[in-house]
């Protein structure tokens, strides 16, 4: 424990970079794990509800409901007597901002995969830098301790720097991967919503 003391400024930054990550990874993956539902059995409900006629009750369904599949499903019962260009055009667009809610804060996770490392190189070069001053200073009468001082502070620099990096490449993998079944939900409840009320529609005419 002494010796992550002498981690020096670069280590410490690693340090709160790290922890920073880990916040922000736990906060994503739960607010993701709340949006994730089963759109089949939400769009048979929400289908059935409009079948018989309650498009409010349709709607507050929706809005009691989390997540990307109930924001598009709800945005195209909205437009439902508009032409299918707008409707299309409106379910894509609040595709797009959900998307961009869900991929929030995500990228300070890919500036901490990125960065890691390079502050990882910073540290050790710094480390070095000490040791190099401490020879010329010292010379002839320079200390092991000293010596070993830098050695640690360059070391411990660079293995912060990879024990951030990895976890952030892995928990961002992660999230991209949970964002992308469910953008693959929204696409397809989305189409599969404006066909039904397109059907709906032209069964009224």
């Amino acid at each position: 424990m002494n010796g992550l003391w002498q981690g020096g400024p670069v280590f410490w930054l690693l340090l709160l970079l790290g922890v920073a990550a880990i916040i922000v990874f736990f906060e994503r993956l739960l607010h993701l794990r709340r949006a994730q539902i089963d759109y089949d059995d939400f769009l048979k409900g929400v289908c059935n509800v409009l079948e018989n006629g309650n498009v409010d009750e349709a709607m507050v369904i929706c809005e009691e409901t989390p997540g990307p599949v109930a924001a598009v499903t709800l945005t195209a019962i909205r437009h439902r007597n508009g032409s299918l260009e707008a409707m299309r055009e409106a379910v894509d667009n609040k595709g797009r901002a959900e998307l961009s809610r869900m991929e929030r804060r995500l990228a300070s996770l890919a500036v901490t995969c990125q960065t890691a490392p390079l502050l990882g190189l910073l540290g050790t070069l710094l480390g070095i830098v000490r040791i190099v001053h401490d020879m010329n200073e010292q010379a002839p009468v320079i200390q092991s301790t000293d010596l070993t001082s830098g050695l640690m502070h360059a070391l411990l620099a660079a293995v912060a720097g990879l024990m951030v990096a990895v976890p952030c490449h892995v928990m961002y993998a992660l999230l991209m991967v949970r964002i992308e079944r469910i953008v693959l939900d929204m696409e397809a409840a989305a189409s599969e919503i404006v066909a039904f009320l397109t059907k709906q529609n032209t069964s009224m005419l």
